[in-house]
């Protein structure tokens, strides 16, 4: 279930891992989920799209950037909601200088203590954090 439609970024954050979720798990195409969210909560917020299509454009680049920072790990072994909580990170951290990098990480890690395991948040903010320690340097991580 996606979280109902909302105005501000972090539920527009929540929206986009789900999104993303629920296409990797159930294999459901994205306008299709997308149609469901609209009849069951609303219009997604704007920014859940631009995360959305961000994440798909660049998934490649994105899960590579992940794996790289994931020691001993490939994304496919990665928890479903974990990859697609780190996956809307990193293209925030890629594609939105704006947004600061620990406003980021932070935003990620919350999702991750709200809908994840116990290890996950742990998890995530090291994976997150060496991407942007990479990919944004001289920015407080």
């Amino acid at each position: 279930m996606v979280p109902a439609a909302s105005t501000g970024r972090r539920a527009a954050r929540t929206q986009a891992v789900f999104l993303l979720y629920q296409t990797d798990v159930t294999g459901l195409g994205m306008d299709e989920l997308q149609d469901n969210l609209r009849r069951d909560a609303g219009e997604p917020h704007e920014f859940t799209h631009a995360l959305v299509d961000g994440v798909a454009v660049d998934r490649d680049h994105i899960d590579g950037l992940i794996q790289a920072a994931a020691e001993g790990w490939t994304v496919d072994r990665i928890a479903p909601l974990e990859r697609n909580i780190l996956r809307v990170a990193v293209h925030e951290l890629l594609d939105y200088p704006e947004t600061p990098v620990a406003v980021a990480i932070a935003e990620a890690v919350q999702a991750a203590k709200t809908y994840c395991g116990a290890d996950a948040p742990g998890f995530v903010n090291g994976i997150l954090g060496t991407v942007a320690r990479r990919e944004r340097p001289g920015e407080a991580v």
